[in-house]
C-alpha cells in the first residue's frame, strides 16, 4: 500500500484493503482477431492471485493515469487489467471512436480467459468512453462476465451526446475532440493544451461551417468529428453498430452512476429502466455531480467494490439500500427507492404574460415576441458539457438579461415543493424561418434573487419534425434532463425560453441546411404563445420523497 492509495481510499469511504502487497506487470500483449496487439497492464496482490476476480477497464485514455484504480482494486482482492483501446498509448491499430470496441472486448475477454491467472469471474468498470466499451460487449458477453459497473456513460452516444434533441452537442464534442488530439503528449504540454483550451475552442464554436472547425482549431481535419457531421440523421444506418442500446436485455448484472449535471444522464436513465423492464439485476444512483467531478468519480469507485465484492466474490452487500438512490439537491439529502420514477404527481406550470410562471391556466394575452440572432447567440451558462469548469449549476444573469431570452416566473414560495423526476416542456411557438430551436431550462432563484439553472432541454424544429398548424404556429415537446430538487419557502420557480444555448449546442443558423455545410446565417424572429388555444407549460413531476 502506498501513502497515495491510502489517502485516496479514505477519501472515496472504500472498505479497508485486504492486502498491501501489490505489483504491477506493465505492457501486457493482447492480441486482437485481426492480428493487432493492444496493451495493458495488470495490478494484483501475488498472495490473492488464485482466487482473486478480474476487474477489466479498457479505456482511450491511457493505462498509467488508471493506475491508481487497479492499485485500489487490487488492494482489495481483485485483478486490474488496464487496457489502452485500439490506436492509443501504444496499441495497435486505428482509434476510430467506439467502431471497434464490440469485436477488441470480446477478442480481450477471450485472451483473458486463456490466461494462467484467469480465475472464472470478470467484472467490467469504468466511466464515460469506460462504460461505452462494457456496454459495447453486452452482445455477446461469456458467462463468466458476472458484473458490470459502470459511471456517466449511456449504450447509445448518438442520441446520448452527439445529438441530444437532435441539436449537435458543439462544446462537449469539441472539447473531447482535443483532449484525445493531445492526450499522448508529453505531460506540461498535455496540460499547457488543457489549460489554453477555452481561448483555443472559441475558434471552434464562432467557425462556420462546423466542417471548418476541426481544422481551424487543430491544424488538420479530425476525421471521426467530420463522420459525426455527416452523419446528422437520426436514421442514419451509420449509428447502427455503435448503439448498443439494442442489448440490453442481454446485460449482465450491472450498477449504474449517474450526475444531475451529466452530459448522459437522460440516456442513462432511460437505460436503466430498459434494463429494468427486461428483468435484468440493476441498480441506479444519481447525485449532485457534473460529467468529470470527483464526486462521481469516488461515489462510482464505492458504489462499484461494493457491487463486484456481491457478484464476482459472493460477499453479501454491506449496506442495504434501495434499488435506486437520489440525491435531492436544495434539501440536500440521499433517497432510497425501489424504482424510477420516483413517486411523483406530474403537475403543470403555464407560462402567462408578463413573465409569469404559475400552476393556474392562461387565459388570453398576446405572445412574447423575441430575436434569435446566430451572430449573437444566447450563451449556455452552465448545463451539462464536458468541460469541468464550464459545467453545472451557475448564476444566470448574464443569460437572463438578454432580450432574446424569455423569463418567466413563479411568486415566491409559501411551501416546499420537492420536484423528482422527468421533466417535459410544451412550448407553442410561432418562426419565420423553417428551422430553429426551442431550448428551455428550469431554474432555482433564491431569497437574493439569484437564479441558478437545474436542468435544460432543447428540440431542433423543422416542417418534418414539428410541423405548424394553419397560423404557423408549432407546438415544441422538449424533453429534458430529470432532476431531484427542493425549491425551498420563499425561493422562486423560473423557466427560461430561447433560440439557443451555445456553445453548449451548436447554434441553429436558420437555413435549414445540412450541419456540415451550412455558411449562410438568417436571423429569425420567433414568437411564444401563452393562451388558452396554446398553453406553453412545463411539466414538474411534485413528489413527497
Amino acid at each position: 500500500m502506498t501513502i497515495t492509495s491510502r489517502v485516496l481510499g479514505r477519501a472515496a469511504r472504500l472498505r479497508p484493503a485486504d492486502t498491501a502487497e501489490v505489483v504491477v506487470e506493465r505492457d501486457v500483449e493482447a492480441k486482437m482477431a485481426d492480428g493487432s496487439v493492444l496493451l495493458a497492464d495488470r495490478w494484483y496482490a501475488p498472495a490473492h492471485v488464485a482466487t482473486a476476480p478480474i476487474v477489466l477497464i479498457r479505456s482511450p485514455y491511457g493505462r498509467r493515469q488508471f493506475g491508481f484504480i487497479g492499485r485500489l482494486f487490487a488492494e482489495r482482492g481483485y485483478q486490474a487489467v488496464v487496457q489502452s483501446v485500439r490506436g492509443t498509448f501504444g496499441s495497435e491499430g486505428t482509434f476510430e471512436p467506439f467502431r471497434h470496441e464490440t469485436e477488441d472486448g470480446r477478442a480481450t475477454l477471450d485472451w483473458l480467459e486463456g490466461q494462467a491467472w484467469f480465475t472464472g469471474a470478470v467484472g467490467t468498470f469504468g466511466p464515460s468512453y469506460l462504460g461505452l466499451t462494457q456496454w459495447a460487449i453486452t452482445a455477446d458477453a461469456p458467462e463468466f462476465v458476472r458484473a458490470m459497473a459502470m459511471q456517466v456513460t449511456a449504450a447509445n452516444v448518438r442520441d446520448a451526446v452527439v445529438f441530444p434533441g437532435g441539436s449537435f452537442s458543439l462544446q462537449t464534442g469539441a472539447f473531447w475532440v482535443q483532449m484525445v488530439e493531445v492526450q499522448e503528449r508529453k505531460p506540461a504540454h498535455f496540460l499547457w493544451a488543457m489549460a489554453t483550451s477555452h481561448k483555443r475552442l472559441a475558434s471552434v464554436y464562432d467557425t462556420l461551417p462546423l466542417r471548418d472547425a476541426d481544422t481551424a482549431a487543430f491544424g488538420h481535419p479530425v476525421q471521426y468529428y467530420q463522420d459525426w457531421l455527416e452523419h446528422e440523421a437520426p436514421s442514419d444506418p451509420w449509428w447502427e453498430s455503435v448503439d448498443y442500446s439494442r442489448h440490453v436485455a442481454l446485460t449482465p448484472p450491472s450498477s449504474h452512476v449517474g450526475g444531475w449535471f451529466d452530459l448522459f444522464l437522460p440516456s442513462q436513465i432511460d437505460d436503466y429502466c430498459r434494463l429494468r423492464d427486461a428483468g435484468r439485476d440493476a441498480r441506479l444512483t444519481v447525485g449532485p455531480w457534473t460529467h468529470s467531478g470527483p464526486g462521481a468519480g469516488a461515489a462510482g469507485l464505492r458504489d462499484a467494490l461494493d457491487w463486484f465484492d456481491c457478484h464476482l466474490r459472493g460477499i453479501p452487500e454491506r449496506s442495504r439500500r434501495g434499488r435506486v438512490r437520489l440525491y435531492v439537491m436544495g434539501s440536500d439529502r440521499w433517497v432510497e427507492l425501489e424504482d424510477w420514477p420516483p413517486p411523483a404527481t406530474p403537475r403543470p406550470w403555464y407560462l402567462h404574460p408578463g413573465g409569469v410562471l404559475s400552476t393556474e391556466a392562461p387565459g388570453g394575452g398576446v405572445p412574447d415576441r423575441y430575436r434569435h440572432d446566430p451572430n449573437d447567440p444566447a450563451p449556455s451558462l452552465g448545463g451539462a458539457t464536458l468541460d469541468p469548469m464550464l459545467a453545472g449549476a451557475k448564476n444566470q444573469s448574464k443569460r437572463e438579461a438578454r432580450p432574446d431570452v424569455m423569463v418567466y416566473t413563479t411568486a415566491p414560495l409559501t411551501n416546499e415543493v420537492t420536484v423528482a423526476g422527468p421533466v417535459e416542456a410544451e412550448v407553442w411557438v410561432r418562426s419565420d424561418r423553417p428551422s430553429f430551436d426551442v431550448y428551455v431550462r428550469l431554474c432555482d432563484v433564491d431569497r437574493a434573487g439569484k437564479s441558478r439553472n437545474i436542468c435544460d432541454g432543447i428540440l431542433r424544429v423543422d416542417a418534418g419534425s414539428t410541423p405548424p398548424d394553419g397560423d404557423g404556429i408549432s407546438r415544441v415537446p422538449v424533453k429534458m434532463w430529470p432532476t431531484a430538487v427542493t425549491f425551498k419557502v420563499g425561493h422562486r420557480v423560473r423557466v427560461q425560453i430561447s433560440g439557443s444555448a451555445h456553445p453548449l449546442f451548436a447554434r441553429n443558423i436558420g437555413s435549414g441546411e445540412p450541419l456540415a455545410t451550412a455558411a449562410t446565417v438568417f436571423p429569425s424572429d420567433n414568437e411564444v404563445f401563452h393562451d388558452s388555444e396554446h398553453p406553453s407549460s412545463i411539466t414538474l413531476p411534485v413528489s413527497s420523497i
